[in-house]
């Protein structure tokens, strides 16, 4: 390409202003190569008005040839009128008389003939130099000029804002999270509009995503710290004592709650990426294991409706059901019941439990990420990751959840899922 095309092509704004200006001086060379072509196609009118005129001329000074003043007098008649220079000539050339200055290489001649007998010529000039032929040039140039002008205008418009977001890219892709394209409410409806709010809300999730992923590693790894001190307490009371059934007792239960926190997120990362196991499953098989995994009693289950079948993530489902289990163990007194309702099209799963109720106006608030609830002593356990998980494992099986008061005391926590549910992930 040499210099100039790396240097045209090195920018938006150049590549779009080299199309304008290219289209500017294509429109120009195909305008006058179709004029030029109708002009030899087509005899223009002008011109057969003037071989008209001409003629008629000729025919005038034919019919005054013989009378020096007579035609010398039409000469002076005609040069006034047409505001031009005359030369008579005879029909060897040589000059009779002129009227005004001899003309130059622009001239024309017409001849004067009678009864096809050539009497002489007339030789014919403007008398003075057209001032329309610079001034169509000045015009020309400034109509260039303006178009190119508008043509860099434009270009440069167009490529501004695909300029700024090239550099709000780079500043997040350099880990300045906070960058935001900031666009003109021209661009806000087209697709460079569009494309500014896919930007601004990839950032947006990007930057959640991080916050949510720091915050839950400082979290796990304070989590995982209190059951390891409590097994390094046990061992070495172990050691120095000796171990017990209580010891070994204590140390299942800390190797249990850490497997149901790497359960947890294990769980999550496979709704992070999709990872979904979609098959038949047998409804009261799903609901058994769920309140085994729960350390309660299958009889706690009270399964109503017609059917056993839904498809569904096993492990998932599992999951969720034993996610409100536990919650309702560790935050709300105790499970009064488990209770499964088979619909037409879903199946809806309502963890009762004994605790005080919800707080006032903040059930939605339950379900979001890192929401922990307090004891009676007024202290956190968990991550905040149960009742979070549940609802993205409800809507990754095309269902919804809910928190409500009980009648009587205590809260419902349940979810559905559709019966025949095609795998969806989600935030």
């Amino acid at each position: 390409m040499g210099p100039i095309g790396r240097f045209v092509r090195s920018r938006l704004h150049r590549r779009i202003f080299a199309w304008f200006a290219g289209g500017i001086v294509a429109t120009m060379v195909l305008t006058s190569f179709v004029f030029m072509v109708l002009g030899k196609l087509q005899e223009p009118v002008w011109q057969r008005s003037m071989d008209r005129g001409l003629i008629w001329v000729g025919d005038q000074f034919a019919r005054d040839w013989n009378d020096p003043g007579a035609r010398q007098a039409f000469a002076n008649q005609t040069a006034d009128q047409m505001d031009m220079n005359l030369a008579l000539l005879d029909p060897n050339g040589a000059a009779l008389f002129t009227v005004g200055p001899a003309c130059g290489r622009h001239a024309f001649e017409f001849p004067v003939a009678r009864n096809g007998v050539r009497l002489g010529t007339v030789r014919a000039c403007s008398r003075s130099v057209s001032p329309q032929a610079w001034r169509f040039g000045l015009g020309f140039a400034i109509a260039v000029g303006i178009l190119w002008l508008a043509s860099g205008k434009v270009a440069r418009r167009l490529a501004r804002p695909l300029d700024h977001l090239t550099q709000v890219v780079k500043r997040i892709g350099t880990g300045e999270l906070s960058a935001r394209a900031e666009l003109v409410s021209c661009h806000e409806p087209d697709e460079l509009g569009v494309v500014a709010d896919a930007v601004n809300d990839m950032a947006s999730r990007i930057e959640k995503q991080l916050a949510d992923q720091r915050e839950l590693l400082a979290a796990v790894s304070h989590e995982l710290r209190t059951p390891l001190a409590r097994m390094r307490i046990v061992s070495e009371i172990a050691r120095d004592t000796g171990a017990t059934t209580k010891t070994y007792d204590d140390l299942d239960r800390e190797v249990e709650e850490m497997d149901a926190l790497v359960g947890q997120l294990l769980a999550s990362s496979r709704l992070d990426f999709g990872v979904l196991t979609m098959r038949e499953l047998s409804l009261r098989d799903v609901v058994a294991r769920a309140t085994e995994r729960a350390g309660l009693p299958i009889d706690v289950a009270q399964v109503e409706g017609e059917g056993d079948r839904l498809t569904g993530d096993a492990t998932l489902l599992q999951r969720a059901i034993a996610n409100l289990l536990d919650n309702a163990k560790k935050h709300a007194g105790g499970v009064e019941a488990l209770r499964v309702v088979i619909h037409a099209d879903r199946v809806s799963f309502d963890v009762l439990d004994r605790g005080p109720g919800l707080p006032e106006g903040g059930e939605a608030a339950l379900f979001q990420k890192f929401q922990r609830r307090t004891d009676d002593n007024g202290t956190s356990e968990g991550l905040g990751l149960g009742l979070a998980l549940v609802k993205r494992i409800a809507k990754a099986h095309g269902g919804a959840v809910w928190a409500r008061q009980r009648d009587g005391g205590g809260a419902v926590f349940g979810f559905d899922v559709a019966l025949k549910s095609a795998p969806s992930t989600g935030s």
